[in-house]
């Protein structure tokens, strides 16, 4: 991996390691933006139509622009920050993302604001990936970089779930582009704080740059997501514009690993599929956020429609489950450490789908205590198996695909939040719909309406009035509930199925059981303990003046100071493996140990 030094790095070579720490708050910061904005928007839908007057499509794509545009990129930029440098990406996405803040928070006319939120969709891309990859990097320990990727996470699962509660605070006390003028002060902050700590690095710089390849990516995924998002929007199965999204999205993305498998240096390395413990940790990704987002979405319409609970009261009754995710995030490392990769991620889906049976004694009254447990073991259960699984995928990775990896982690989570969204709303309307419309002593027109939606039940019962209007919202609501009821069983047996995928997964990780070794000479086989390599060793560029780095213990590099621990006994050395691969591990590639 290629390294230039920076001042921060030099920073990093004084204090023994220690700004690393730092590195990860700015990284955490820039992550809290990107995962605010895509929801805080979600409440100032209303403001946002009264001031702009925009139509049906346009307000769709108000809303599904930024994570359209952030999913189909996520794989070109990543890789990209591979080649170019990814502090250099995450540097301009901070710009790109801050100058789209300010064009989207006073745009004057529903056309700049999609503009805008396209903008800021490149902007989400060039950072997301490049931040998880700039953590690996950093991180090299193993046990270090799970405590770092623990917090990554929960400040993921915080700016999601925040992202409504803020947005309302500030819709209902300020301009409806307040929500967007958050971002700028934060972005002139982190800009040239990231640009003094951050430290430069890049993966495999061989070759040129598949320029044909990412725009086949880009273009798959944005029909793959499109795609999902129209079924999710209540489109029926066979949808001949859906069908034909994510089926030009599927070639596409065939063509692309087609191509990456034959190129001399491609974008991503496919072999990475090939070992279990990464193909499986993506596999889990999608599971998991395909349950999560769907179940949020869903929580969110029973809390206000059938509880008649407020924006502000419905963000706080989801408050448990932030809680509970920052907790599994803060205690990941040590669950890892204790259980390791199969048994996390494993029990991680067995607990949220007891989460989500529990919550099948949910009816048409508040029931808080119930609603707050289930919510807390949903929150922790799940955001224990996306810890496990990120860190994973990301320890599974060869480092100088770091970018690509990250881009493939974030991928498969926006893959499989659109996906929970289309499935579950799907079940839903299944089971709503068909009830609602063939109402007896309900016109047929009224009905047909009154089936799209429990919202618009409510309107048409209100227009409808009297015995007829009553009798159509007691059995809206009825078969709202029932169709949640099935939606949870669905949501139930996906998490199960996680739960049983997740057994591919390797009981332990090596750099874990290195992790409290003796830094004193030992045993130097492929299955003995592994120090931590320097974090970022500077390398001499060309013409700098500056004096090459030498081995791991040479002036002017900064090694990870060792973690205290109790001694492990070493196990026998292999002397078949190869040690160029031994080296790699050392430096976090994180292999399994079956």
């Amino acid at each position: 991996m290629t390294v230039t030094t920076t001042a921060g790095a030099r920073l990093r070579a004084v204090g023994g390691g220690a700004n690393r720490w730092v590195v990860l708050v700015v990284l955490c910061v820039s992550l809290l933006l990107v995962a605010l904005d895509a929801t805080v928007l979600h409440v100032a839908v209303p403001a946002v139509t009264e001031d702009l007057r925009p139509s049906g499509v346009e307000l769709l794509w108000i809303v599904d622009a930024y994570p359209l545009v952030c999913a189909s990129l996520l794989i070109m930029f990543g890789t990209l920050g591979d080649r170019v440098g990814r502090r250099r990406l995450l540097l301009i996405g901070y710009a790109v993302f801050g100058l789209a803040s300010a064009v989207a928070a006073f745009a004057p006319t529903p056309e700049v604001l999609i503009a805008a939120r396209v903008l800021l969709g490149v902007g989400g891309a060039m950072i997301m990936p490049a931040t998880l990859s700039i953590l690996r990097a950093v991180f090299p320990d193993r046990a270090e970089r799970a405590t770092a990727i623990g917090i990554w996470t929960a400040v993921a699962a915080v700016g999601a779930a925040t992202g409504p509660v803020l947005g309302g605070f500030l819709v209902e006390n300020f301009h409806w582009g307040s929500v967007f003028l958050i971002n700028i002060p934060l972005m002139a902050l982190v800009l040239p704080v990231g640009r003094w700590l951050l430290p430069e690095s890049r993966g495999g710089s061989d070759g040129p740059w598949d320029v044909v390849g990412a725009l086949a990516a880009a273009g798959g995924v944005l029909g793959v997501v499109l795609g999902v998002k129209r079924l999710g929007a209540g489109a029926a199965l066979l949808d001949p514009a859906a069908a034909l999204s994510v089926g030009a999205g599927c070639v596409l993305l065939a063509l692309f690993v087609r191509r990456q498998k034959r190129r001399p240096h491609p974008l991503i390395d496919m072999r990475m599929f090939a070992r279990a413990a990464f193909s499986t940790s993506v596999g889990c990704i999608v599971l998991a956020m395909l349950a999560l987002v769907g179940l949020e979405l869903i929580a969110v319409q029973y809390l206000q429609l059938v509880l008649g609970l407020t924006p502000l009261e419905t963000g706080l009754r989801l408050l448990p489950l932030t809680f509970a995710a920052m907790a599994a995030g803060a205690t990941g490392s040590f669950t890892l450490r204790r259980l390791g990769p199969r048994r996390m991620v494993g029990w991680g889906f067995v607990l949220t789908a007891a989460a989500v049976l529990l919550l099948l004694l949910m009816g048409q009254h508040d029931r808080p205590l119930l609603l707050t447990a289930g919510f807390v073991l949903l929150g922790f259960g799940l955001q224990t198996t996306l810890f496990g699984a990120y860190e994973s995928m990301l320890s599974e990775a060869p480092p100088e695909q770091a970018g690509g990896a990250a881009a493939i982690g974030e991928t498969s989570y926006q893959l499989g939040a659109g996906m929970g969204i289309a499935l579950l709303g799907s079940v839903m309307n299944a089971a709503y719909g068909p009830r609602v419309a063939a109402l007896e002593g309900v016109p047929a027109a009224a009905g047909s309406a009154a089936s799209h939606s429990l919202g618009e039940a409510y309107q048409v019962a209100d227009r409808l009035g009297g015995e007829a209007g009553e009798l159509l919202r007691t059995t809206a609501r009825t078969s709202f509930v029932g169709g949640l009821h099935l939606a949870l069983v669905v949501s139930a047996g996906l998490l199960l199925l996680g739960a049983a995928a997740a057994l591919r997964l390797p009981r332990r990780m090596e750099a874990l059981a290195a992790h409290g070794a003796h830094h004193g000479p030992g045993p130097q086989g492929p299955d003995a303990p592994h120090r931590a390599e320097p974090v970022l060793p500077a390398t001499r560029r060309p013409g700098s003046g500056e004096p090459p780095a030498g081995p791991a213990h040479t002036a002017g590099t900064a090694t990870a100071p060792p973690v205290d621990a109790a001694p492990t006994v070493p196990r026998p050395a292999d002397p078949g493996r190869n040690r160029g691969h031994e080296r790699a591990e050392a430096a976090g590639s994180g292999r399994a140990a079956h």
